[in-house]
C-alpha cells in the first residue's frame, strides 16, 4: 500500500532509480518510493535470455520514441529501464572520460573517486587459467574488490575463436589492453565484458541484481504503472520540493516526500518532468502555459548519443555466429532454444558482440593527418557569452585535446558475431535486410561527439511524447573524425590473426560499405549511421554559468530537496556504452545523498 509521505521518493525505477532504491533503504528508518510507468518485466523469456533483445524493441517495455527527423530512438520502460532492453555490453569508461567531468566544473568527480563507486556495483568474471588466453584476457591479474549486484561475463561460445584473434590482432600494432579493463583503461583492445550472469546465462541488470535481493524490505515500496506528472513545490523565501503528482489506475494521485525527490527518469524523460514541473526555459514553459517555478534554460539541452556505422564482411567456413537467428531461421531457433533450456548453452547465451577496442585516429596521428583536423577546430571554435557558447567552448576544447592525442580515444570499435542490416540508399543495390552466410561486423561509434541536440515537451499534456532532436553530425568535425576511423576497418580487417577469420579478398554484406576514400565514407555514414541508444546529458551536471541543471551534488539549481540521477545528468558522454557509467553515478548519488542528510 502506497503511504501519504515518504522520505524520498525516486520518480522512475530504471538503472539509477534502483540503485537509489537500494541503497536508501539500507537504513530501515527511511521509507522509500519509486515510481514506475512500466512494470516488472524480469519473467519475460526476451530480458532474460541475452540474444533474444531486439525482440523487445517497440514493445510495452520500450517508449520507442520517435527523434526529429524520424528516427526510431529506444528507452527502457519497465523496472530496470534501459538495462532492462540493452545489449548487455558492460563498457569501462576511460579515466580521462570521466576526469573531463572534473575539468569542466565538478570537483568532486574524477576518475579516481569514480573507480571506488564503480567496484560496488559488479561482481568480475570468473574465468579458469585453461581458457584466458583464447578469451583474449592472459595476463590479467585477479580482480580483488568485493563482488557487487551486477553479475558479469565473457558471455559465448569460449571455443569461438575471435576474441583471442581480436586481442593478438591489436596486440600486434601495439594497442592491446594488458590488463583488466575493470581498473582502469586508456586505450587499447580488449574482449567485450557482459552484463550476463555466468551461471544462469541469464542478463543481469537493476531489477534482478538491486531490487530484487531486497524488494521485501518494510521501508521500500516500488509502485508500477505509475506515470509522474509533475513535481509539487512549496514556494517561500526559496522554493523546495515537497513531492509528486502521479497517474495510477486512471485517478490523479499526490505524495509527500520530506526528504528529497529524486527524478530517475532518463535523458528524455527526466527533463520533459522538469518542464511539466515549471522548470526550464522560460520561453519554452511560457508557449505550453506552463508556470515558471525556475528559469533554467539547460533542461533539454546539450543532449548527446553514440552515433555507429560499421561494415559485415563475410567469414570463413565453419566460423559459428548468430546469422541464422537474425535471418529468424525456424530450425536454427529451435535448436538454440533447446541448447539454453537443456544446459543454458549455444546461441542465445550471448549478444555475439566479442571484441572492443578504445583507438585513436591510428592512421592519422602524424603532423600532416591532423591538419585537416586542426583546420576544422579553429574554424569551429564557439565564440560568445551565453550559457551554450560557454558550454559549447568547453566542450570544444575537450574534444580537441582528446581528438588529437595519441593516447586517448576518439572512437570506440567493436566486433559481432552477426551481420547488421544497417539503413541504405534507397537508391542503391544495397541488400535491405539479412541475407545467406556467415558475417562479423566491425562497427566504430563516436565516442565523444560534438554534435548537440535537444530534447523538449510539446504541449502541457503529462502523456505527450517530447520533442527530441538529436541533431546528429550537425557539428562538422564529427563526421570528419568518425570517417577517418571508418577508413581503418579495411585495416582490422586485413590484419593477421584477425584476417585468418574472413573470406580474402573481403566480401561485404553491402558493396557500398567498400570505402576507399574520406568523401565515400562521410556518404557511407550519412545513409547507414544508426543511434547506439546511449542517450545523456539532457540535464547536466555542468555549473549553472555553462548551461548546468544540477550541481556536482546533482541538485537541481535553485530549487531545495530536488535531484536528478540517471544519464541527463552525465555532462559529457562516456567513452562507449553507458550502463556502466549510469550504475556508478546512481552508486556516488546514493551516498552524496546519505551525506546531506547525516545518514552515514
Amino acid at each position: 500500500m502506497v503511504l501519504a509521505e515518504y522520505d524520498f521518493v525516486i520518480v522512475g525505477g530504471g538503472t539509477a532509480g534502483l540503485v537509489l532504491a537500494t541503497r536508501l533503504s539500507e537504513d530501515p528508518n527511511q521509507r522509500v518510493l519509486v515510481l514506475e510507468a512500466g512494470t516488472d518485466v524480469s519473467n519475460d523469456p526476451r530480458v532474460k535470455i541475452p540474444a533474444l533483445y531486439p525482440a523487445l524493441v517497440g514493445t510495452e517495455a520500450d517508449w520507442h520514441f520517435h527523434t526529429e527527423p524520424q528516427i526510431d530512438c529506444h528507452q527502457g520502460r519497465a523496472l530496470g529501464g534501459s538495462s532492462a532492453i540493452n545489449s548487455e555490453v558492460f563498457a569501462p569508461p576511460t579515466d580521462r572520460s570521466i576526469n573531463a567531468w572534473s575539468t569542466l566544473g565538478n570537483e568532486e568527480w574524477d576518475s579516481s573517486t569514480f573507480r571506488k563507486y564503480y567496484a560496488k556495483v559488479f561482481t568480475p568474471p570468473k574465468i579458469e587459467e585453461s581458457s584466458r588466453k583464447k578469451l583474449g584476457v592472459d595476463g590479467y591479474s585477479p580482480y580483488d574488490t568485493p563482488n557487487g549486484p551486477v553479475q558479469l561475463s565473457l558471455a559465448g561460445n569460449p571455443d569461438n575463436p575471435v576474441r583471442e584473434a581480436w586481442v593478438a590482432m591489436f596486440k600486434d600494432k601495439g594497442y592491446h589492453v594488458s590488463s583488466d579493463p575493470l581498473r582502469g583503461i586508456s586505450v587499447g583492445a580488449f574482449s567485450c565484458i557482459s552484463s550476463i550472469d555466468p551461471v544462469k546465462k541469464e542478463k543481469s541488470y537493476a531489477a534482478t541484481a538491486y531490487y530484487h535481493p531486497v524488494k521485501d524490505r518494510a521501508n521500500l515500496e516500488v509502485l508500477t504503472n505509475a506515470h509522474v506528472e509533475k513535481i509539487l513545490f512549496e514556494v517561500t523565501d526559496s522554493t523546495r520540493a515537497t513531492g509528486v503528482q502521479y497517474r495510477y489506475e486512471n485517478k490523479t494521485e499526490t505524495v509527500v516526500s520530506s526528504k528529497e525527490v529524486i527524478i530517475s527518469a532518463g535523458a528524455f524523460q527526466s527533463p520533459k518532468i522538469l518542464e511539466l514541473s515549471g522548470i526550464g526555459n522560460k520561453s519554452i514553459l511560457d508557449s505550453r502555459e506552463i508556470k515558471v517555478i525556475r528559469d533554467l534554460p539547460g533542461v533539454g539541452e546539450n543532449l548527446q548519443d553514440h552515433l555507429i556505422s560499421g561494415t559485415s564482411l563475410e567469414t570463413v567456413d565453419g566460423l559459428e555466429t548468430l546469422d541464422p537467428l537474425a535471418r529468424q531461421e525456424p530450425e536454427a531457433f529451435q535448436k538454440a532454444m533447446q541448447d539454453y533450456m537443456t544446459n543454458q548453452s549455444g546461441l542465445l547465451t550471448s549478444t555475439g558482440i566479442d571484441g572492443y577496442a578504445y583507438l585513436p585516429m591510428i592512421e592519422h596521428l602524424s603532423e600532416e593527418g591532423q591538419k585537416p583536423i586542426k583546420q576544422l577546430f579553429s574554424q569551429h571554435q564557439p565564440s560568445g557569452n551565453s550559457s551554450h557558447e560557454v558550454r559549447s567552448r568547453s566542450f570544444h576544447e575537450l574534444a580537441e585535446n582528446t581528438f588529437l592525442n595519441p593516447n586517448m580515444p576518439s572512437a570506440a570499435y567493436l566486433a559481432v558475431l552477426a551481420q547488421q542490416a544497417l539503413p541504405v540508399d534507397p537508391d542503391s543495390d544495397s541488400p535491405a535486410g539479412p541475407i545467406p552466410g556467415s558475417f562479423i561486423t566491425l562497427g566504430v561509434m563516436l565516442s565523444q561527439p560534438l554534435s548537440r541536440g535537444s530534447v523538449h515537451i510539446t504541449s502541457n499534456d503529462p502523456m505527450a511524447a517530447p520533442a527530441i532532436d538529436p541533431k546528429y553530425l550537425s557539428n562538422p568535425i564529427d563526421i570528419e573524425v568518425l570517417a577517418r576511423h571508418m577508413l581503418y576497418l579495411e585495416t582490422i580487417a586485413t590484419s593477421p590473426p584477425f584476417s585468418k577469420l574472413l573470406k580474402q579478398p573481403l566480401i561485404r554484406r553491402d558493396p557500398a560499405s567498400y570505402l576507399p576514400d574520406i568523401e565515400t565514407a562521410k556518404k557511407y555514414i550519412r545513409t547507414s549511421a544508426i543511434s547506439m541508444w546511449h542517450f545523456g546529458g539532457t540535464c547536466p551536471m555542468l555549473p549553472e554559468e555553462k548551461g548546468g541543471v544540477v550541481s556536482s551534488r546533482l541538485k537541481v539549481y535553485g530549487i531545495d530537496n530536488l535531484r536528478v540521477v540517471d544519464s541527463s545528468a552525465v555532462p559529457i558522454l562516456s567513452t562507449a556504452n553507458m550502463q556502466s557509467t549510469v550504475y556508478t553515478l546512481a552508486e556516488r548519488a546514493a551516498d552524496l545523498i546519505k551525506q546531506d542528510h547525516g545518514l552515514c
